[in-house]
């Protein structure tokens, strides 16, 4: 069984699979934080800071909300990255 899935890493060793990805935000704003604590009720918050400050938080298309200590637009470069490498294998012009 292969998987082409390509992951994306949000630091610290942790990666979340790219394709899945619907959301990168920062974690300041008040609807942010209340998405975060219905998630942490809800079983589906995945903390992947290392017990560092929380910096970006990445939503997936399950609904699962995942922490991370790396900046929301670093980690939207590093996406946009790999979309651009992945558009290359399929047209190498």
């Amino acid at each position: 069984m292969e998987c082409r899935c390509k992951l994306l890493n949000i630091g610290f060793g942790n990666s979340v699979v790219a394709d899945r990805i619907v959301a990168i935000v920062n974690p300041s704003s008040a609807p942010m934080k209340r998405l975060r604590e219905e998630a942490k009720q809800n079983s589906r918050l995945i903390d992947a800071t290392q017990g560092r400050r929380t910096r970006s938080i990445i939503v997936t298309d399950s609904n699962h909300v995942v922490l991370s200590a790396i900046q929301a637009e670093t980690i939207a470069q590093r996406l946009t990255s790999d979309l651009f490498s992945k558009a290359e294998e399929k047209d190498p012009r």
